[in-house]
C-alpha cells in the first residue's frame, strides 16, 4: 500500500507541474493573444484565486469523506480547464472566465494531491512529500521547455495545453487505480497514539502564513520569468521560456537534495532558504544580461525549492488520517493566497515601476519569511519532530 500511495503522490505532481510548466511558458503568448498589457494580466490572474480557494475548501471535505480517489478526476479536470482557458482566452472577459476555471481546478487538485502526499509519507515514514515536489519541478522543466519549443515553431497557443489534457487522462487513470477506494481510518493501536495528534485551527494558519509568504516569491518568479526576459532583456519567445524551465530545474534538484535532510533542519531550511531567495530576486532585478537574470532565477529558485514542501511535511507528521483532507486544505488555501496573489503583487508593482522594481518587491518577500519564520513557528507550537504521544504521557496535541 505505501508504495502505491507513493505513486499516485508522484503521478498526481507530475500532472501538476506539466500544467503550470506549460502555462508559465504561455503566459506571455496568452497575453499577446488577449491583448492585455502588464496591469490588466495582473488582473486576469487574479480570477485563478476566485475559483481556487472555495474549491480548495470543499476538496478538503470531499476527500476526508469520499477518499483519496477524487484526485484522479481532478487531475483529468485541471488538464481541460487548461485547454478551454487557452481556446477561449481572447480578450479580458474571456481569459478571466478562463482562468476562474482553472482556479477551480488546480485548486482542488492542489489540495488532493498534496493529501495523497501526506498519506504517503506518513504511512511510509519517507519524504514523500518533497521528493513529489521534486517531480513537480522537473515536469515544469519539461513541459516549459517543449512549450518554448512548440511556440518557436509557430504551433497555436491551445496546442500544448491539448498536449497536458492528454497526459492527464493517462495519469488520471493510473492514479485511479493506485489509490485504496474508501476512505482510510488511522491505523488502530499504539502507533496510532504515536503519530495521531489533534492539530487546532490557529497553528494550521500560522503555517498557512509562512506558506503564502514562500509561495508568492515562488510563483512570481515563475510567472513573469518568461515576460521579464522579453520586456526588459528582449529575448524571443522561444529564450524566454528557458527562465521558467530554469528555476523549476533548479528547485527540482533542490528538493531531491534536501529530501536527504532530517526533520530536524526544517527551521534552519525555511529561514536560509528565504534570504537566498530574496538574494536571487535583488540579483535579477539589477541583472544587465540573460546570464545574470539567468542566474538571479538559481539563486531564487534554491532559496525558494523547499519552503512550503518543509511546511507541509510539518502539517503531515501532526495530523490524525480521519482529518487530512481538512487541514491539507486549511494549510493550502492560506498558502495558495500567496501562490495566486503573488502574480499579481509583481503586476502591481511593475505598473507603478516597471519589472526591476517589481523583483525588488519579490525581494522583500523573502526577507519577510526570513523574520516571520521562526516567531511563527513559535507561536504555532510546533516541534519540529514531535514525540510519539505514548512517551510524554501528554494528551495527543500539537506542541
Amino acid at each position: 500500500m505505501p508504495r502505491q500511495l507513493i505513486t499516485a503522490a508522484y503521478l498526481a505532481t507530475g500532472v501538476f507541474g506539466a500544467f503550470w510548466g506549460t502555462w508559465g511558458a504561455a503566459v506571455p503568448r496568452i497575453r499577446e493573444q488577449a491583448g492585455l498589457d502588464d496591469a490588466q494580466l495582473g488582473t486576469a490572474l487574479l480570477f485563478i484565486s476566485a475559483g481556487a480557494l472555495p474549491a480548495m475548501l470543499v476538496t478538503g471535505r470531499a476527500l476526508d469523506r469520499w477518499g483519496l480517489r477524487c484526485t484522479a478526476a481532478l487531475m483529468v479536470a485541471l488538464g481541460g480547464a487548461g485547454l478551454a482557458a487557452a481556446v477561449t482566452g481572447h480578450g479580458l472577459v474571456g481569459l478571466c472566465a478562463g482562468l476562474t476555471g482553472v482556479g477551480i481546478t488546480s485548486g482542488a487538485a492542489d489540495v488532493a494531491m498534496n493529501s495523497v502526499g501526506g498519506r504517503a509519507e506518513q504511512r511510509s515514514g519517507r519524504p514523500v512529500i518533497t521528493r513529489a515536489g521534486a517531480v513537480f519541478s522537473t515536469m515544469v522543466v519539461v513541459s516549459s521547455l517543449a512549450t518554448g519549443a512548440a511556440f518557436a515553431l509557430g504551433v497555436a497557443t491551445w496546442m500544448p495545453f491539448a498536449a497536458v489534457l492528454g497526459l492527464s487522462v493517462l495519469a488520471g487513470v493510473a492514479i485511479f487505480r493506485a489509490l485504496p477506494a474508501g476512505v482510510s481510518a488511522p491505523e488502530p493501536g499504539p502507533a496510532a497514539g504515536a503519530t495521531g495528534m489533534r492539530m487546532p485551527l490557529a497553528p494550521l494558519l500560522l503555517v498557512g502564513a509562512l506558506g503564502a509568504l514562500a509561495y508568492a516569491s515562488e510563483n512570481a518568479h515563475q510567472s513573469w520569468g518568461a515576460v521579464y526576459l522579453e520586456d526588459v532583456l528582449a529575448t524571443g519567445p522561444g529564450l524566454s521560456a528557458v527562465a521558467p524551465a530554469v528555476f523549476a530545474g533548479v528547485v527540482a534538484v533542490t528538493r531531491f537534495a534536501i529530501s536527504a535532510l532530517a526533520p530536524a533542519y526544517a527551521r534552519m531550511i525555511l529561514i536560509l532558504g528565504a534570504i537566498l531567495a530574496a538574494a536571487g530576486a535583488t540579483v535579477l532585478a539589477r541583472a544587465p544580461s540573460v546570464p545574470v537574470a539567468l542566474a538571479g532565477f538559481v539563486l531564487a529558485a534554491a532559496g525558494t525549492a523547499a519552503l512550503f514542501p518543509t511546511l507541509l511535511s510539518i502539517v503531515s507528521r501532526n495530523v490524525v488520517e480521519s482529518a487530512r483532507g481538512r487541514a491539507t486544505s486549511i494549510v493550502t488555501i492560506v498558502s495558495y493566497l500567496g501562490f495566486l496573489l503573488g502574480p499579481v503583487y509583481v503586476g502591481l508593482w511593475a505598473s507603478a515601476t516597471g519589472l526591476r522594481g517589481a523583483m525588488i518587491a519579490v525581494g522583500a518577500l523573502g526577507l519577510a519569511l526570513a523574520v516571520l519564520t521562526r516567531p511563527l513557528l513559535t507561536l504555532s507550537r510546533y516541534t519540529v519532530a514531535p514525540r510519539p504521544v505514548a512517551e510524554r504521557g501528554e494528551e495527543p496535541a500539537v506542541r
